[in-house]
């Protein structure tokens, strides 16, 4: 009986990893090693990072409308306390959208939040 190597296999995965390890440096996209721990590393990581930009835009959006309401003569915390008891749902994206683009209707969003801590 002859041997089995499954030759064609190991090939087409070798083949697959140093194709998603295309444009590394060095070795990292030549040998099958290297290549391997590059690309396992670089998912972990995009993974992690897709996960970060995410708090990094939050943070973003959070210091826009903070600015532009510190301008109004408020303060961040109170502002959003305001939209809560006033009923108002607009996300922190939506609201630093406002900020930037529409100031007067910014000041309308102020306005309601005064009224509603009394």
């Amino acid at each position: 009986m002859s041997r089995v190597t499954n030759a064609p296999a190991s090939r087409e995965r070798r083949r697959r990893r140093l194709e998603l390890a295309k444009g590394f440096r060095g070795s990292r996209s030549k040998l099958f090693r290297q290549a391997t721990e590059a690309v396992d590393r670089a998912q972990r990581l995009a993974t992690e990072h897709r996960k970060l930009r995410k708090r990094d835009f939050r943070r973003l959006w959070i210091g826009r409308i903070n600015a532009a309401v510190r301008g109004e003569g408020m303060t961040y915390s109170r502002f959003i306390e305001g939209l809560t008891k006033a009923g108002v749902e607009i996300n922190r994206k939506m609201l630093s959208e406002i900020a930037i683009a529409d100031a007067e209707g910014f000041k309308t969003l102020v306005a309601q939040a005064r009224a509603a801590l009394g």
